[in-house]
C-alpha cells in the first residue's frame, strides 16, 4: 500500500503550516551559494502544494520569509526577492490550473515595489479559486502580528468601538492577519530544528508538530504524506483527558 493510500480522507487536517527550512545547508553541502538552495526549493513548493490540493487540504501556509530574515546579507535578500518575483510570475498559471487561491500575510509593504505588485496581481487573479488557499508568510513575524493586533484593538477601545471587558479569544483572533483562515491542525518543520521561529505564535497553540530531518529542497509530497499519516495517529485532546475524547 502506498503512503497516499494509507491516508484517511475523513481525518485530514483542514490547515497545514510549514516552516520551510534548510535551503542554505542544502546548498552548502553541494559547495554552492545559499541562493542556489533557495532556487532549488521551488520544486518542493510546487510539489507539496499540488500534493496537498490533490488530497483535499483546504489551507496550506508556507513560512517563506520572516521579519528577522531582513537581517541576512543584502545580496542574499536581494536574490531572494528577485527569485520571489520570478516564481510568483511563473507559477500563477499553475495556481489557476489547480484552482488554488494565493494569499499572503506579513508586512508586505516592506517588500520591494515590483515584488509587492507581482504578488498583489497574482492574489487578485486567483481570488476566485476555491480548491485550496495557499498563504505565503512574507516579511512575517508572529510577535509583530500580535503587537499589530493589539494596537488595532486598543484603538477600537479608545474610539469606543470595543469594550475591553468583552475582549475574548475570538475578538483577538479577528484582529490578526490570519483572521480569514483557521488555525493549523498540523505544523511541519523541515531540517530537524526544534523551534517555531516566531511563526504563527497565537495560531499554533494546539497544533500538532512534526519535525523532519529532510532539508526543504529535498521535501516532496511523499514526505507530506508521512507527516499526515503520523498526525492521524495522534489523539488531539485540547486540555481534556483521553476518556473524555473517547466518549
Amino acid at each position: 500500500m502506498s503512503l497516499k493510500e494509507q491516508i484517511q480522507p475523513d481525518k485530514l487536517p483542514k490547515h497545514i503550516a510549514i516552516i520551510m527550512d534548510g535551503n542554505g545547508r542544502w546548498a552548502n553541502k553541494r559547495g554552492n551559494l545559499r541562493v542556489f538552495g533557495h532556487r532549488s526549493a521551488i520544486k518542493a513548493v510546487r510539489d507539496v502544494t499540488e500534493g496537498a490540493a490533490e488530497l483535499g487540504i483546504e489551507y496550506l501556509t508556507l513560512y517563506a520569509f520572516s521579519t528577522e530574515n531582513w537581517n541576512r546579507p543584502k545580496k542574499e535578500v536581494s536574490a531572494l526577492m528577485t527569485l520571489l518575483v520570478e516564481t510568483i510570475g511563473k507559477e500563477t498559471t499553475t495556481l489557476m490550473k489547480n484552482d488554488i487561491r494565493l494569499n499572503a500575510i506579513g508586512h508586505l509593504e516592506r517588500l520591494p515595489g515590483n515584488c509587492e505588485q507581482v504578488l498583489s496581481d497574482a492574489m487578485d487573479k486567483t481570488k476566485g479559486n476555491k480548491r485550496m488557499t495557499l498563504t505565503l508568510a512574507l516579511s512575517y513575524g508572529g510577535r509583530a502580528d500580535i503587537i499589530e493586533a493589539t494596537r488595532k484593538l486598543a484603538q477600537m477601545a479608545k474610539e469606543g468601538k470595543l469594550d475591553p471587558a468583552e475582549m475574548n479569544e475570538e475578538i483577538f483572533s479577528s484582529a490578526l492577519s490570519t483572521a480569514s483562515i483557521p488555525d493549523p491542525e498540523l505544523m511541519i518543520r523541515t531540517s530537524g530544528e526544534y523551534r517555531i521561529s516566531n511563526f504563527l505564535l497565537w495560531e499554533l497553540a494546539y497544533s500538532e508538530l512534526f519535525i523532519t530531518e529532510t532539508l526543504w529542497p529535498d521535501y516532496r509530497r511523499e514526505n507530506l504524506y508521512e507527516a499526515i499519516i503520523d498526525y492521524q495517529k495522534r489523539e488531539r485532546r485540547f486540555g481534556k483527558i483521553s476518556e473524555q475524547i473517547q466518549s
